[in-house]
């Protein structure tokens, strides 16, 4: 069984929204919240260029990285459900596999943070839409659950 991360297992927004605003204040640029809030579940390749546009994306992802790993991890929360969702899909004999945006060693990270990281039998990081498809495909995944059309996108992809 396949899961999203981010607002499907974890509400992750606080942590987003608070890694892009330092990384565009590194920069010089104040950010509008409700809008990054807005961007929430896009990979960073499509946030950063429309905040900083002039800034190398590699620069702006370092930034951004660092940031979530040293304060983002703190302000991760399960969402209602998400540990009992896990414990039915283990316990019926599924293997679990999450697929997200976030960088791999990230997503381990946050599923450590938030006590999840025994039910996880396999991570797969930096997929979005069409890309998660093909990581369905390979894990063999029954069926995804998201919160992002990204998410229905994938999904409809590996069938």
């Amino acid at each position: 069984m396949g899961f999203d991360l981010d607002m499907t297992l974890v509400d992750s927004a606080d942590a987003i929204v608070d890694a892009v605003a330092h990384t565009c204040a590194q920069y010089g640029v104040e950010i509008d919240e409700p809008a990054v809030r807005g961007s929430v579940g896009l990979p960073l390749e499509r946030v950063f260029p429309d905040f900083i546009p002039d800034v190398a994306y590699a620069d702006a992802l370092a930034v951004y990285r660092a940031r979530y790993l040293s304060h983002g991890l703190a302000m991760q929360s399960l969402l209602p459900g998400a540990r009992e969702a896990l414990e039915l899909v283990t316990a019926d004999g599924y293997r679990v596999v999450v697929i997200s945006a976030k960088k791999d060693t990230h997503v381990v990270a946050v599923l450590e943070t938030v006590g999840l990281d025994g039910f996880v039998d396999h991570v797969v990081g930096e997929r979005f839409a069409e890309t998660k498809a093909d990581a369905l495909r390979e894990t063999g995944a029954l069926v995804y659950v998201g919160d992002h059309v990204g998410d229905v996108l994938g999904a409809r992809g590996a069938g």
